[in-house]
């Protein structure tokens, strides 16, 4: 009888919401799954996403937890036990030097830096967002873009570069987010789901208030005590007031999130990646 292969070891890079539901997904189908961010990222919807691991030892999402693990042999004791995705902060360099993964999934969504080239550091690896060229930076690359490209596989050329404005809820879209004025230390009292009123002082970087800019429930917030750099995203809030969603995975990493487990899976049984049709049916 033939044995089924080994699963592929699989090393995300980010926390955020996006990296979060890729991570849920592999791990759901049985892959051995490894997070790797920096050590205070800056990541906002944290409620939607693995990110507070990093900051507090543990994360839930979706009924799959994530823990902060230090040591290499902690980690491999995680990925053996299956039992939560292992979050690490170590030099990436070094992490991935002796972990030496099967799969790299490039999904940090740096929407404002070119891609570094990937392509040599795993058997596979899958780039995520904008300008990602196939089989030049990465192997395969997966649409991020909304439209109906949204998590379609891309074996040759680039993903799409940066435009457009972002979702509109209730007549408001670039008007719900809060970027940072100069780069400094973040800090703030409140908690994501909280609700505030438009003009509210909810954080400060540096010495410099940061307000609300529309009503509603806070939907992203970066940690306190996160240092971040000039135009970073550090607020977000849902208009929508109570009924926002500010938890659990959302449709757009879902759908993305279908896409790389689709070249996983591909690569997994030896098969050659097929080019996606976008969004789910």
């Amino acid at each position: 009888m033939t044995q089924a292969p080994v699963p592929a070891k699989i090393l995300v890079r980010g926390s955020n919401d996006v990296a979060s539901a890729v991570a849920h997904r592999l791990f759901q189908m049985g892959y051995p799954v490894i997070l790797h961010e920096i050590p205070k990222p800056s990541a906002t919807r944290r409620k939607m996403s693995f990110t507070d691991a990093v900051f507090d030892g543990m994360a839930t999402l979706n009924g799959v937890q994530a823990r902060r693990v230090t040591g290499f042999l902690e980690l491999e004791k995680a990925l053996t036990a299956h039992e939560f995705i292992p979050v690490q902060v170590w030099n990436f360099s070094r992490l991935i030097g002796k972990l030496r993964p099967q799969i790299l999934v490039d999904a940090r969504m740096r929407k404002h830096k070119k891609p570094a080239r990937q392509i040599h550091l795993a058997p596979l690896t899958i780039g995520l967002g904008p300008n990602f060229i196939a089989g030049v930076t990465v192997r395969v690359a997966i649409e991020t873009a909304r439209g109906e490209g949204l998590g379609r596989v891309i074996l040759s050329g680039k993903t799409a570069p940066l435009q457009g404005e972002p979702m509109s809820i209730k007549g408001h879209a670039r008007d719900r987010f809060v970027y940072a004025p100069c780069a400094g230390k973040f800090t703030t009292t409140f908690q994501i789901g909280d609700m505030v009123a438009e003009g509210q002082e909810i954080a400060h970087i540096n010495e410099i208030p940061l307000t609300a800019p529309v009503s509603g429930k806070i939907r992203g917030l970066t940690h306190d005590g996160a240092p971040v750099v000039v135009r970073t995203k550090v607020i977000e809030i849902d208009p929508r007031g109570d009924n926002g969603k500010v938890s659990g995975i959302g449709e757009r990493p879902s759908c993305i999130a279908d896409g790389v487990l689709q070249v996983v899976n591909d690569w997994q049984a030896g098969q050659p990646s097929r080019a996606g049709t976008g969004r789910r049916k």
